[in-house]
């Protein structure tokens, strides 16, 4: 077998290599973490190659992302089914080694990263979930669930605001199986970082009551292997290990300035680093004594074997566990699911209560939670606004297990611990704030719809209707900037069933995140048949006509939907026949059949959108020829009622909105 340097010059030679071929990449941070990898990969890291899935595996996370090529190279290293042909493809399209790591390409890939920091908050995610799993299912002589997180930090990630957010959490957490690698290598892009981030970052982790074990020598094998040991022997702090490396080491007229960072070496270079590492092999070409250091695929089945012994022992003594956390694991809903989602429905149908949608979404979680335990969630900081908190609620605390997060004022943090969560498996998590701080949050949007991840993001006090708290508060443009972003599905129900039926689409969905807009304002049950109340769950319907061909469509979501009811009976009473169509999601509504969508809007009528939004996103449903009563505006401070007849939003103005288009 190879040395230990040999194990890790291969690692800066694949990344040399790999970014030198695409003309593009980021050698400098997998040379500079060479060591630090092989001693945590060879040494700690429990992963089995052959199964990528192992719920009881190590999560390693890259949160510095832009050093891809130091995780493709482990995966392919340690016998991953990643083979040298997909490195060779790096950055090239449809290769399974995209630029930074993406969730869903190569195996052994636990989230996406490259935006700084969200990694070690989707780390944080997955500890937690550890966490709560285990205090779960684990028994005395059992303990099934017991694995660490490991993941890997730079000086970007430690800048970025999230991270602050995200550590402060995990240490008041105690989330003792948490372990982070710095790269204190003291550079990025723009240069030395010492002119701009001159944190003392081991008293700030110490002060988020992290364990913190500083000046580590990045690249003394022995060194590292003490730090992680000290790491993995206590269980009651996350752990913060600074290790000093240099950026892009081993190239000699490159190495410990930034220009390694983001770019090729250059052909020239990469052969002076070649000889100045004593690495006498062609591009891409491994020499058996490497690999075979390098295999972790015996060790990687020995373990997952002698926790598969464990877990037939943990069967036959606890059945009923074992089956749920099956269940739970493979993502799959309770049996009795449906059953319970449709009864639950009816109910609230029956009951017919006027009340804000915020609170019909509490009465959902209420309804639907005792049948889902994976169900895990909290709020920043507006429990009691946002009405996340239901009967069976138990906080999640340093203690031990539960199934409520008081997340504390940290939306970024919180959306990206969510989509760990969600990573790790065995828990389907929601989160909650206003709809306006859904800013704060946006990235790690977009990250949990990139990766199709089941979460669901509660957004309540949903437009101008929250009143006094004034423009800063109340949401304008906010509905329309999610449904921009691909893949995420958005909800804006207007009364009680539709949220019902929102709250369990969200559940039911596998292949990404739900947004659930709701009201801060109380909104009028409307009544529904039953074939009206199955086609909700399509997104959009005829929620009402008034007889005969109607010669208008009035379109409304939310709040809105009232207002044309409104207005439909108005009309009805000058002898215009309009159709009120309720469109909860516009996602949803877009991805039915042809022949659906035309049902529900019929070619050639003219048509009004209404909601208390920006006008432009309805433009590609009302045309050219149609009207949008919409808010293109910032609002005001003042009782809801005044702002939204200050604002056209009453029944008068939308009768004379859909007479100027007939």
């Amino acid at each position: 077998m190879g040395s230990r340097l040999e194990l890790a010059n291969a690692i800066r030679a694949l990344a040399m290599d790999a970014v030198q071929k695409a003309n593009s990449g980021h050698p400098g941070m997998p040379m500079g973490m060479a060591e630090i990898a092989e001693v945590l990969w060879n040494h700690h890291l429990r992963h089995n190659p052959a199964n990528p899935h192992w719920f009881d595996r190590d999560r390693f996370v890259l949160s510095n992302g832009h050093g891809s090529m130091l995780l493709y190279a482990l995966l392919h290293l340690t016998g991953y089914d990643l083979p040298m042909a997909e490195l060779k493809r790096f950055r090239q399209l449809h290769s399974k080694t995209p630029g930074h790591p993406e969730y869903g390409m190569a195996p052994g890939v636990e989230t996406t990263t490259g935006p700084l920091g969200q990694g070690l908050a989707n780390a944080v995610g997955m500890a937690l979930a550890e966490r709560l799993l285990a205090a779960e299912f684990n028994r005395d002589g059992f303990d099934i669930i017991d694995h660490h997180t490991w993941v890997f930090v730079g000086d970007g990630c430690l800048m970025e605001g999230i991270s602050h957010e995200a550590c402060s959490l995990a240490g008041t957490l105690g989330l003792g199986k948490l372990i982070a690698c710095y790269d204190d290598n003291g550079i990025s892009i723009d240069g030395r970082v010492t002119g701009w981030f001159a944190d003392d970052t081991p008293k700030r982790f110490e002060a988020y009551g992290w364990q913190v074990i500083s000046d580590v020598d990045g690249h003394d094998f022995n060194a590292v292997e003490r730090a992680l040991t000290q790491a993995t022997a206590r269980s009651e702090r996350p752990t913060l290990i600074c290790c000093k490396t240099v950026i892009g080491k081993g190239a000699p007229t490159k190495q410990g300035g930034h220009d390694c960072h983001g770019a090729a070496l250059g052909d020239k270079e990469v052969a002076a680093t070649r000889a100045n590492i004593g690495w006498h092999h062609p591009p891409f070409e491994i020499p058996a004594a490497v690999y075979a250091g390098w295999d972790a695929r015996a060790r990687g089945a020995a373990l997952e074997a002698e926790w598969n012994a464990k877990f037939a022992a943990y069967a036959k003594a606890h059945p009923q566990l074992v089956a749920e956390l099956k269940r739970r694991s493979a993502g799959e809903l309770p049996a009795n699911w449906r059953t319970h989602g449709d009864a639950f429905v009816t109910k609230t149908n029956e009951k017919a209560e006027t009340i804000a949608t915020r609170k019909a979404s509490q009465n959902a979680i209420e309804a639907l939670a005792p049948a889902l335990p994976e169900l895990v969630g909290g709020s920043a900081d507006l429990t009691w606004s946002n009405l996340t908190m239901w009967s069976g609620s138990k906080v999640v605390s340093r203690a031990g297990g539960g199934n409520y997060i008081y997340f504390g004022v940290r939306e970024f943090a919180m959306t990206a611990i969510a989509n760990g969560l969600s990573l790790h498996g065995g828990l389907i998590p929601y989160a909650a704030t206003f709809l306006t701080f859904s800013d704060y949050a946006r990235n790690a949007l977009r990250m949990a719809a990139l990766m199709k991840v089941r979460g669901i993001f509660i957004y309540t006090h949903d437009s101008i209707g929250l009143g006094e708290d004034g423009p800063t508060h109340q949401s304008i443009e906010h509905a329309a900037s999610l449904r921009l972003i691909p893949n995420m599905e958005v909800w804006r129900p207007c009364d009680t069933v539709e949220t019902a039926i929102a709250w369990i689409a969200a559940i039911e969905r596998r292949d990404g995140p739900t947004s659930l807009l709701l009201s801060r304002q109380n909104l009028p049950f409307q009544q529904r048949s039953a074939e009206q109340i199955k086609a909700i769950a399509r997104g959009g319907y005829v929620l009402g006509e008034t007889g005969g061909e109607p010669q208008c469509v009035i379109l409304a979501t939310g709040s809105e939907v009232a207002l044309a009811v409104g207005a439909q009976q108005a009309l009805s009473t000058q002898g215009i026949a309009a159709r009120v169509v309720s469109m909860p999601s516009t996602t949803v509504f877009d991805r039915q059949d042809a022949t659906y969508r035309d049902s529900v809007l019929p070619r050639g009528i003219p048509r009004v959108a209404v909601e208390a939004g920006v006008s432009d996103f309805w433009r590609k449903y009302v045309g050219l020829e149609g009207t949008v009563v919409g808010i293109d505006r910032f609002g005001e401070s003042a009782p809801a009622g005044e702002l939204f007849k200050h604002f056209g939003f009453t029944v008068e103005n939308v009768v004379k909105v859909v007479r100027s288009v007939l």
